[in-house]
């Protein structure tokens, strides 16, 4: 299954992924989102699950059952817009609570055995090198911490230069 987590809405991601498969999964700014609130539920009152029993409840697991992970997010300073950045936030019931030791530095331990692709596209108009330095970098750590496997990052100028990009 791929995820795709998107600040675009679900009509746009349709047109830039006009051949979805059966049983891919598409989240877009168009549904509403509750922010994290950080009570660590996910981990110690109800393992795996948000208390927060929205449409973004079970993150965990959807990240859990997902072969491919696309990021589809504006550039904001280097980093993921402010809707993705709030999808990945809810999606930490992914990981336990307790750490392990990875490439040297403290990273989450695992929930699931299973590790994903991360592909991440970037848009924007004037996205400085900085900025492209520091969102590589984030998205190489966020890789680390999720046991998943960085596949690609593009920055792209805007929105219509993504067309004919996306798989």
């Amino acid at each position: 299954m791929r995820l795709v987590i998107s600040d675009l809405s679900h009509e746009q991601v349709h047109i830039l992924l006009p051949t979805l498969a059966k049983g891919d999964v598409i989240i877009t700014h168009d549904d509403a989102i509750n922010h994290c609130i950080g009570c660590f539920g996910c981990w110690v009152k109800t393992p795996a699950t948000c208390v927060i029993r929205d449409a973004y409840g079970d993150m965990g697991k959807l990240f859990s059952q997902s072969d491919e992970v696309l990021l589809i997010s504006q550039c904001t300073y280097g980093g993921f817009s402010p809707f993705v950045k709030n999808v990945l936030d809810r999606s930490i019931s992914y990981v336990h609570p307790y750490f392990v030791i990875k490439n040297g530095e403290m990273h989450h331990r695992r929930r699931y055995n299973h590790s994903f692709n991360l592909r991440v596209w970037f848009y924007g108009d004037l996205i400085t090198e900085d900025e492209k330095i520091t969102a590589e970098k984030l998205v190489k750590a966020n890789a680390i911490n999720l046991d998943g496997h960085v596949d690609e990052v593009k920055f792209l100028s805007g929105i219509d230069a993504l067309e004919g990009h996306i798989l």
